[in-house]
């Protein structure tokens, strides 16, 4: 037994996409067969059935309904998997045996367009990587919106891994497999090796956009021809959306690490990966789907240069300071829907005609919001409104062309506004008043040959006739009527006329619809050749609508304009965390100030209680600092910032036992990268540093930390948080030093946090404390302040003893160790010598022995 002709067809399909889930069409459903079904009937919950292939076993079948096809392909894209769609391509009607069928479209976590499965408010990259030999090229495309970016590093995964932090994409496209197997292990995206030739033809990439901006080189040509032969690949048609290829340097804005943008929670919260609890959830109050893309983009990616920061800053302030025009502005974009998707949409030919509708609508709010611009002509906003194309010639194509309720479907018609078309016009006519204008033309023939009974009909056979009866043959005139049809008592014909009318009836309906489908492609070719245009006002919507975003949340939270200033020194005044300060009632929360210089003022030790604050504080100042490099005003009572080109954070506890990496472990390798990574502009985040080892341990590496990045990264401003108390000696003994601490009120045998932060060190960690808030039992916190009362005795002597730091070449007198010496000591001064026998001091000898030269 052999295949059957349509399993023959199907097999010779899914050999050239093995690695899609094939929706092989059959009439009005979607099947999948054999490992396809079998996938897919798990993925979705769809009953397992079976077909007769030609083969001894039935292949392994299940389908869906064509019409509710999209629902099933965004769960299967939701998890990771790839859809290659299987469509008849060409008329059943003229096929030559089993019609021809072909993927016509794949569809990919990267690639996906159904808005129903994606979040509008945040873009969804494809990501190319290629590796050049010295240079990695890296490319980003969001196919949504028509964005396409691109860039190289160094050869560092580190750097690799900071770009995927940047832009998050749900898919890569690689054609190294050493690179894959890294983001395979360390991202959960759809991972495509594809293979990538010696030579790249730059030419075929610059023809490929209509403009690009920044260098252009061969690396980032390498990785730009990657993605694109894989959209071209997946999507089938031309990519008529992608304009505009935008090459970045990663130096042209903040690069922040993947800890520093979990620690700090830019854009989603560490707890359940959400949006509420991090800063954008703070920031954004956008009224746009692209304002919102586009404020993720900047919290993500904070600038480093002066100029355009503080054009920013002084657009969020012009917008601030007219209070009227803030809320009509609001109030104007809300009427602005999602531009950059719905163009990407005409681009790709899958535009429904109520977004076309939408987009009209879209536009239609535009002049209002250009003429609200307009009144303020100061600054950034003045180059925005120079550059605002209203697009009113295709607002005014949409209103003449599109009609008003028309329907999602295009099957459904109604589409196209009968006074757009004549031909519309007319098949509209015909198919409303086609029954009148035969009941017309029944009476005129009556009236025109004189015969009462003459009547016009209709059968499926043979269309519509005039039937005049045998006995006024005599009165049929000469010539007007052509013999149809003979019956036993009358006779049937037709005219000329009556002829065209029944090619206008009949089939009127399919002509119709097949009419405005055509004229609609026509109207999409027409708006698809001004896509640059819908693109660039979209981009000065978004920044628009970021620009008033930032104004209303300052009005909404007393935040200030920050002064970005060229001394390197931080001086904020009554500082305020923006997101716990948003999760607290008003009036709840405790501000602190924050002074840091270049010189006396650079490293901050932080003592004080665990829970009172010390995190919240140094994480305050790190995203103060990051919100002002964003052109956002900032939670205080005033701020002068220097502008940082890098925020490091080491923060909480983690590990990464899939890796073999312990908490201490990942503490000490996160600590590294800062140490490798931070420049004298730099603003350091440290917290407990240490804490993963033995006291000892952790307190002398906290303490070296401390004095590698005074020497080695001057002019980075640090600030150190610590449970090691100890560590305040360094004050007046390393230059820069200053000591903070966080203020606690004894009551009683209790103590109160107060949240402040004020100058000078603890001289208690109160952990003991901390642990009876926690509710640990009364007689275990008796047992423990007792033996911290031996410790911190033993702990006074070898603190004492480590020589000042001031001398770089001086050497420890009394060090770390020495503190086993004294353990040493306390158990021969403990030895009850005249009660033991010879073999037990023979043994204590030993091992006393064996200590001895351990130490050495």
């Amino acid at each position: 037994m052999g295949l059957t002709p349509m399993m023959q067809q199907y097999f010779s399909i899914k050999e050239n996409y093995k690695d899609c889930i094939l929706f092989y069409r059959l009439g009005d459903f979607y099947e999948m067969f054999f490992d396809d079904a079998e996938l897919a009937s798990k993925e979705l919950e769809l009953v397992l059935t079976g077909r007769d292939c030609g083969l001894e076993e039935r292949a392994p079948m299940c389908g869906i309904p064509y019409h509710a096809a999209n629902g099933y392909i965004g769960k299967l894209i939701r998890k990771g998997y790839k859809v290659g769609i299987c469509e008849q391509v060409e008329d059943p009607k003229e096929a030559k045996g089993i019609v021809k069928r072909d993927v016509v479209k794949i569809i990919t976590p990267g690639t996906m367009l159904d808005e129903n499965f994606m979040d509008n408010r945040r873009n969804n990259y494809i990501m190319a990587v290629t590796d050049t030999g010295d240079r990695y090229g890296l490319a980003f495309c969001d196919i949504s919106t028509g964005e396409f970016q691109g860039t190289f590093i160094e050869k560092s995964l580190v750097l690799l891994d900071n770009e995927i932090s940047k832009f998050s994409p749900a898919e890569v496209v690689v054609s190294d497999p050493v690179i894959s197997d890294h983001i395979q292990d360390k991202w959960n995206i759809l991972i495509n090796i594809r293979e990538m030739e010696d030579a790249v033809d730059k030419s075929a990439v610059q023809s490929y956009f209509k403009s690009l901006s920044g260098g252009y080189n061969r690396v980032v040509a390498s990785a730009s021809s990657l993605l694109l032969a894989y959209l071209e690949e997946t999507q089938k048609t031309a990519l008529t959306n992608l304009t505009h290829l935008e090459i970045y340097n990663t130096n042209d804005s903040m690069t922040l690490d993947v800890n520093t943008k979990r620690n700090l929670e830019l854009t989603e919260n560490i707890v359940d990966k959400g949006k509420r609890g991090s800063l954008l959830w703070v920031l954004d109050d956008t009224s746009t789907a692209m304002g919102s893309r586009n404020l993720r983009r900047w919290v993500e990616a904070p600038l480093v240069n002066r100029e355009m920061i503080a054009r920013r800053l002084d657009a969020v302030e012009a917008v601030y300071s007219n209070i009227n025009l803030l809320e009509d502005l609001r109030e104007a974009l809300k009427g602005v829907f999602d531009i950059e998707r719905i163009v990407s949409k005409i681009a790709l030919k899958s535009v429904n005609p109520k977004e076309m509708l939408t987009l009209k609508k879209s536009l239609g709010n535009l002049p209002a919001i250009k003429e609200l611009l307009a009144r303020i002509d100061y600054g950034e906003l003045s180059r925005l409104v120079a550059k605002f194309d209203t697009l009113r010639d295709i607002h005014t194509l949409l209103e003449e062309s599109i009609e008003e309720d028309a329907p999602m479907s295009m099957k459904d018609g109604g589409i196209i506004r009968s006074s757009y078309n004549e031909e519309i016009e007319e098949l509209r006519d015909i198919r409303i008043n086609g029954k009148k204008w035969i009941a017309e033309m029944e009476q005129k023939e009556r009236e025109f040959t004189g015969i009462k009974s003459l009547k016009v009909g209709y059968n499926k056979v043979f269309g519509y006739y005039i039937e005049i009866s045998k006995s006024n043959y005599s009165s049929i005139p000469e010539g007007r009527y052509i013999r149809k049809q003979t019956l036993a008592n009358a006779e049937r014909f037709i005219t000329e006329e009556l002829k065209l009318i029944e090619d206008k009836i009949l089939g009127a309906e399919e002509k119709l619809a097949a009419l405005e489908y055509r004229v609609f492609g026509e109207i999409r070719s027409s708006i698809e050749m001004e896509i640059e245009r819908l693109k660039q006002t979209a981009r000065i919507i978004a920044d628009v609508d970021c620009y008033q975003c930032l104004a209303k949340v300052a009005r909404d939270n007393s935040y200030v304009k920050p002064h970005m200033n060229e001394d390197g020194g931080i001086s904020i005044t009554e500082g305020r965390h923006p997101v716990v300060e948003k999760m607290m009632q008003k009036g709840e929360f405790v501000s602190n100030d924050l002074t840091m210089n270049q010189m006396n003022e650079r490293f901050l030790i932080i003592t004080g209680p665990n829970m009172a604050g010390k995190s919240t504080y140094m994480r305050q100042a790190a995203l103060i600092s990051l919100m002002a490099q964003i052109g956002s005003f900032v939670p205080a009572k005033s701020a002068s910032l220097p502008i940082s080109d890098r925020i490091f954070t080491r923060i909480g506890a983690s590990d990464d036992l899939a890796g073999g990496k312990s908490t201490f472990m990942v503490e000490m390798s996160e600590v590294s990268d800062i140490l490798m990574n931070a420049t004298g502009s730099s603003l350091i985040i440290l917290d407990e540093v240490g804490r993963g080892t033995s006291t000892y341990d952790g307190l002398s590496i906290a303490w070296a930390v401390i004095e590698h990045i005074l020497k080695a990264i001057p002019g980075a401003k640090t600030l150190f948080a610590t449970h090691y108390h100890e560590l305040t000696v360094l004050e007046g003994e390393l230059e820069g030093v200053k000591n903070y601490s966080v203020l606690v009120k004894e009551v009683g045998k209790s103590i109160a946090f107060l949240r402040k932060i004020v100058p000078g060190g603890a001289d208690e960690s109160y952990g003991i404390e901390v642990a009876r808030l926690a509710g640990l039992p009364k007689n275990l916190l008796g047992r423990a302040k007792e033996i911290l009362g031996k410790l911190e005795k033993k702990d006074a002597k070898v603190i004492k003893g480590i020589s000042s730091v001031k001398e770089e070449k001086e050497t420890l007198q009394i060090g770390l160790f020495d503190y086993e010496k004294e353990l040493m000591l306390d158990k021969l001064k403990s030895l009850d010598v005249l009660n033991i026998t010879p073999m037990e001091a023979l043994k204590i000898l030993h091992e006393i022995h064996t200590e001895a030269k351990e130490l050495n």
